[in-house]
């Protein structure tokens, strides 16, 4: 059995989501986003096995660093973002000095791409690269449980105003992608509440 906890880190309250199984006591982590301590709590006495990213805003990839140094563990990340980690224009923490430095990481050890299944904790991740909010972006299939990151949101979507960033193209991703998924699959968005496939292609007014 696997267990899915959420945590809202940083200034922006992006969630983080944490997958472990309480047998092994391992886990993968989503999203490490910005002043990730009560995560870090959290796995203090767990084996972390990976990192995976959905995009690499500087509100998604805040507490990388830290804990990939904690735990040893690999990133994950689309090659299309692959030199955001390390840039902070790209990334947008130097466009918001405000909220914090610069956020430099290290590269990622490993690229994601569309139709990839990722085998962790016993368990299976399908990835979707469902660009439009990033270039890169991510979402991540685990059985009914999908991870959209700033893809899909309850009732929005994300925004396309930032580098790299289309409309025409976020509209697609979720159209084409998102929304072939069955009306009951859970929707762990990068900021906000759940919620399904089904509600939101009855109900979402931006698609």
């Amino acid at each position: 059995m696997i267990n899915i906890q959420s945590f809202v880190l940083g200034p922006v309250q992006t969630n983080a989501y944490l997958l472990s199984n309480p047998e092994t006591n391992q886990g993968i982590i989503i999203d490490p986003g910005m002043n990730p301590k009560s995560l870090i709590k959290k796995i203090a006495d767990m084996d972390i096995v990976a990192i995976l990213l959905t995009h690499a805003h500087f509100d998604h990839i805040g507490g990388v660093d830290e804990i990939r140094k904690l735990k040893g563990c690999p990133v994950y990340i689309h090659d299309l973002e692959a030199d955001w980690l390390t840039n902070p224009k790209k990334n947008g923490s130097a466009r918001w000095p405000d909220l914090g430095a610069p956020i430099v990481t290290d590269p990622a050890e490993f690229a994601l791409d569309e139709g990839q299944v990722l085998e962790f904790l016993g368990i299976k991740l399908k990835v979707f690269h469902t660009p439009g909010h990033s270039p890169g972006s991510v979402s991540f299939l685990y059985d009914n449980h999908l991870f959209s990151g700033d893809v899909l949101f309850k009732l929005s979507v994300g925004r396309t105003d930032l580098l790299g960033g289309d409309n025409n193209t976020l509209l697609d991703s979720i159209q084409d992608k998102l929304f072939l998924l069955d009306d009951e699959v859970i929707v762990y968005s990068g900021h906000g509440a759940k919620t399904t496939i089904g509600f939101e292609r009855e109900n979402n007014p931006y698609v």
